[in-house]
């Protein structure tokens, strides 16, 4: 049986760096690493080809290739997975869909001949032997939680990985808090599940084959929600790193607790974490506690930021706009807390009720919901009636976007990151740093509407930040990607 494993294309978000990718001349920021795990869990004798769609287009010889489709993405993905299974339906060819996007789109199975919920590893094989013998059934559910110890490799030879920024790695499972506006608990539960060390030295050893060098992107969503287990598997980590001439840098997601852990943020610099992104939504605490967040209160957030920015790591913050108890100066206050903290990369969204969450269900019982949303917190368009007028809350938050994003303002802020920047480990530079080089110079610094204020930052990186030089450019680069999608928010309106 002839298999293709298709992946949409990411809409232009934050997470997607589409406005960066051509720097580094790569065409996708991470594998579909779902995908390819997949891939690995279905029978050996099947022949498989993965398309995904941010590398290439899927073409009408794929799917005459192909007996059965598989199809995987989040609720972000949803317009363009609907697309992509009527171009199957209408060739007749039978098609498979999983993934995020299947706990929040109920109407799935009117589009996908067989939709599955909730993760594989113990479902698959009954799912892939009832495809053979023609009894496959229209909607297959997980009953629990699979253990990941029996989580194979992904099936990276489906893949050319110099195609992507970053490679995929998945330690664990769920995540122990309980935020209201969050569908991972939903998904993933609350009781952390995670990989071996020897496991993860596995990955890594894959990687190494391949020919992979530098960053890593471990995906889970809360990377230190285990910490007792995080710490049995940093060490092995670092060992390894260590061992084999520190091939890889690694960056993930945590909760804001980390900085709480002088520990583990010691073993992460000593493994090669240079980045982690951090949910910290706002400095209000009224709308902390609303939103289920009570391990971001009774703290100072600004030196729980430059605490994690002093092990060498640059902290990327999340932050939202629309709670009920956001005061009228909410715009300004967040963009103070951003500039305060030097926090460059800052992903600012508005709130979405995600179905399925908490926060989706209590609106529904207030009958302030207005459809199931779209996944993107960056478009301009609300899925609940907010507490403040709509149209001032939707402006506000362009105005966050257009003040942080400003040229003057954001190299502001990646100065006084670097100036109490210290990174781990030396930083090594290949052909294609240069080449990302070459180009920011020509792109930002020659044809760009700010190259005043890039040429003024270039030579302080060269100067004054020389050692961290690297980086210093990977955020201009970063802050054009930022730029150009702000660019784009402010000029939506609200309907759109």
């Amino acid at each position: 049986m002839n298999i293709l494993l298709i992946y949409p294309q990411w809409p232009d978000t934050f997470w997607s760096f589409k406005h960066a990718l051509p720097f580094l001349g790569k065409r996708s920021p991470y594998p579909p690493l779902g995908l390819l795990t997949v891939a690995s869990l279905l029978p050996e004798h099947w022949k498989k080809r993965l398309v995904d769609t941010s590398i290439r287009p899927l073409t009408d010889a794929d799917l005459k290739w192909a007996d059965l489709a598989f199809l995987s993405g989040m609720l972000v993905h949803k317009r363009e997975l609907l697309g992509i299974l009527a171009r199957c339906r209408r060739r007749g060819l039978r098609t498979v869909i999983g993934g995020p996007v299947c706990s929040s789109v109920e109407e799935l199975p009117l589009y996908a001949d067989h939709v599955v919920i909730g993760e594989a590893e113990d479902l698959i094989a009954q799912l892939a032997a009832d495809l053979e013998r023609g009894t496959a059934k229209p909607v297959y559910q997980a009953s629990e939680l699979p253990d990941l110890t029996k989580t194979p490799l992904p099936a990276l030879d489906l893949i050319n990985p110099n195609h992507y920024a970053a490679m995929a790695v998945q330690y664990s499972r769920g995540c122990p808090f309980n935020c209201e506006f969050c569908d991972i608990i939903k998904i993933y539960g609350r009781v952390p599940r995670t990989k071996s060390p020897a496991q993860m030295v596995s990955e890594m050893e894959q990687l190494y084959e391949r020919k992979w060098r530098g960053s890593v992107f471990i995906v889970d969503d809360n990377f230190i929600g285990n910490k007792k287990k995080v710490k049995e598997m940093l060490p092995v980590l670092a060992e390894w790193n260590l061992r084999h001439g520190r091939p890889f840098t690694f960056f993930t997601e945590a909760s804001v607790n980390l900085a709480d852990d002088a520990e583990l943020l010691r073993m992460m610099k000593e493994a090669g974490f240079t980045r982690v992104f951090l949910g910290i939504e706002t400095p209000v605490e009224a709308s902390l506690k609303e939103a289920g967040k009570p391990q971001n209160t009774k703290r100072n957030l600004v030196d729980n930021v430059r605490r994690i920015q002093s092990y060498g790591m640059e902290v990327m913050g999340g932050f939202i706009v629309g709670f009920d108890n956001d005061p009228a100066d909410i715009f300004d206050r967040q963009v103070e807390f951003i500039q305060e903290s030097a926090i460059p990369l800052a992903m600012v969204g508005l709130l979405l009720a995600l179905p399925g969450t908490q926060l989706y269900c209590r609106l529904l019982r207030e009958g302030r919901i207005l459809d199931e949303g779209h996944g993107d917190n960056m478009r301009p368009r609300l899925n609940f009636i907010p507490k403040m007028d709509a149209q001032k809350l939707v402006a506000g938050y362009q105005s966050i976007l257009r003040r942080i994003y400003h040229p003057s303002a954001y190299y502001e802020r990646v100065r006084r990151f670097l100036s109490q920047y210290s990174p781990a480990h030396s930083q090594h530079y290949a052909v294609s740093d240069y080449l990302a080089l070459a180009r920011s110079i020509l792109k930002q610094g020659v044809f760009g509407k700010a190259r005043t204020s890039y040429w003024k930052f270039f030579l302080e990186a060269a100067t004054r930040y020389r050692r961290s030089f690297g980086t210093a450019i990977t955020l201009a680069i970063m802050g054009y990607h930022f730029q150009v999608l702000t660019q784009r928010v402010c000029q939506a309106d609200q309907e759109s």
